[in-house]
């Protein structure tokens, strides 16, 4: 079989204006970036108000494994399967960073026959959206230094400043760093350090902004530390909302692309699930929903990471109702989770009680979950047979294998028919706490209710930070939980489906623009590094100029 890349590169892709056209996208809407590419007007919103909203599937996993169980894939064959079952279907993704693609996990396009294309320009530059978020992340961070050098008007005590530049990029020598060293002329020296624009507050507002007008509120909010007197100090009072608004006008525009099969897919904003909400736009799954008959939505990692984030802070916000989950597992997976990758059908005996923490998880929130089983060469028949009816047994709607990165649409046909009739049952969807319930008793929520945890444990600092938000008027916003995606817990090293643990939180970050409360649990690191290996090592270009070793 040819590799992920070959097969995108000999795809013969539709022009984007036609994708846009059956989709029911006027002319006047659309924005090209040259032939199979383009943006959105989020006036389309206003023009389709009238017409009801597609049915919501949101596509996760369970616990992640070294091998990677084909997430994306599986969301871009659900679309394929709709499309060939004769539905509307509409796909929404995230975005890729340059992190990750030069890093360890790769490309964010699908693989096989069942990807997004082009899938060079996907996982590259694309649109420029994350260098526009980068851009305007370090204005504000260029204008706050400049503002203490010309005199600091405001009183911004330099200590409390909390607002961290950020860089596309795995670069660990960049988590802790001190500015302003050289002299006076320089700034003054103070110490700070960079996110990964993924993580980055920037990020995380583009994604859950309505339309540009509630984009420049959201940037005006954002609090970049305290005066001596210990008030909040925002962007809007250091004048740089408006120019940070000029540098997203574009960016905050959903992305149109096309799936192998010619069904229209949005690819825009780009958050990790591990440190930050880990889910697309709201205004692409709002464009969506209004276009097809179905939207495939993807979330990061697992339904404790992506999934909760999506549910508890993205439809919070956006009044979405999703009306069923896809969790994606497979027979590796399921082995590594019983103690040996390399093992037989007792290591995917125990193994199941991952998924089946992750099945409970989805039924939590009042959804059906239909377990897709992401098939790989090595997976037997009587393998791929035990996983989907330990999947069944453990509480799923449905459970089905999915063939479709070597068959494209036609091997997710059996995985799209279940997810029809999931659709089609009635739903009780709930959020896992209240909006006005105390910081910490949110954070216990979702450590007892969706990660199976006894207890949460606030350190000093994050206790007090609670504390002072709650008397700031911030109690009321949803949390976004920053912690390992390898297990359910916040500690990597427990595996499957743990219990008796206690999740630690050392720090509180107030997402004032975002509009949420990020919680740093364990060790997690705001800016990933690169590995060993890269995969970096394997990109090249050959002697005709084409990529070669993207994956």
């Amino acid at each position: 079989m040819l590799s992920s890349l070959e097969i995108a590169q000999a795809a013969t892709l539709r022009p984007i204006t036609d994708i846009a056209a059956d989709a029911g996208i006027e002319p006047d809407e659309l924005e090209q970036y040259g032939r199979f590419k383009g943006k959105v007007d989020l006036s389309l919103i206003d023009r389709l108000s009238s017409r009801p909203d597609a049915k919501l599937i949101n596509v996760t996993a369970i616990t992640p494994t070294p091998a990677g169980e084909g997430k994306t894939t599986t969301s871009v064959s659900l679309t394929q399967g709709l499309g060939a079952l004769g539905h509307k279907p509409v796909l929404a993704l995230r975005e890729a960073s340059l992190g990750p693609v030069f890093g360890v996990k790769g490309g964010a396009a699908g693989g096989g026959y069942a990807q997004v294309v082009p899938m060079e320009d996907l996982n590259l530059h694309f649109t420029g959206d994350l260098h526009a978020i980068t851009a305007a992340n370090n204005l504000l961070s260029a204008m706050i230094d400049a503002h203490l050098l010309h005199g600091n008007k405001l009183g911004i005590d330099p200590i409390t400043i909390s607002w961290r530049r950020c860089m596309d990029m795995n670069d660990r020598s960049l988590r802790d760093i001190v500015t302003g060293l050289g002299g006076k002329v320089n700034g003054y020296p103070r110490q700070t350090g960079f996110d990964i624009t993924a993580g980055s507050e920037i990020m995380a507002l583009v994604a859950v902004a309505r339309d540009l007008a509630d984009l420049r509120k959201r940037l005006g909010a954002i609090t970049v530390g305290q005066t001596y007197e210990g008030e909040p100090v925002t962007a809007e009072q250091l004048q740089a909302a408006g120019s940070m608004t000029v540098l997203l006008k574009e960016a905050i525009k959903p992305n149109l692309v096309q799936t192998l099969e010619g069904q229209p897919a949005f690819i825009h904003c780009g958050p990790f699930a591990n440190i930050a909400h880990g889910n697309n736009s709201l205004v692409a799954d709002r464009v969506a929903l209004k276009l097809g008959d179905y939207v495939i939505t993807e979330s990061g990692f697992a339904s404790d990471m992506g999934m909760e984030k999506f549910f508890d802070i993205t439809c919070r916000v956006g009044d979405l109702r999703p009306s069923a989950v896809v969790l994606v597992a497979t027979v590796k997976a399921l082995k590594h989770h019983g103690g040996n990758i390399d093992g037989g059908m007792a290591e995917i005996e125990a193994g199941a009680a991952n998924m089946a923490r992750h099945i409970g998880i989805i039924n939590g929130f009042g959804l059906q979950a239909v377990v897709g089983v992401n098939k790989f060469p090595t997976d037997t028949p009587e393998e791929l047979e035990l996983v989907r009816r330990l999947a069944v047994e453990h509480g799923a709607y449905a459970a089905e294998v999915n063939t479709a990165f070597e068959h494209g649409g036609e091997g997710a046909i059996a995985l799209s028919e279940a997810v029809v009739a999931a659709a089609d049952e009635p739903n009780g969807f709930t959020f896992a706490y209240p909006a006005d319930a105390p910081i910490e008793e949110k954070i216990r929520s979702i450590v007892q209710k969706v990660y199976g945890g006894d207890d949460v444990q606030l350190l000093p600092a994050a206790k007090e930070k609670a504390a002072a938000f709650e008397k700031a008027g911030l109690g009321e916003l949803p949390i976004c939980m920053a912690k390992t995606h390898l297990s359910l817990s916040h500690d990597p090293t427990l595996k499957n489906a743990p219990t008796g643990f206690t999740v630690t939180v050392r720090d509180l970050r107030p997402y004032t623009g975002a509009g949420w409360i990020v919680a740093l649990c364990g060790d997690m690191q705001t800016m990933p590094g690169l590995g060993a290996k890269p995969a970096a090592f394997a990109i090249d270009v050959d002697e005709h100029g084409n990529t070669v070793g993207l994956f």
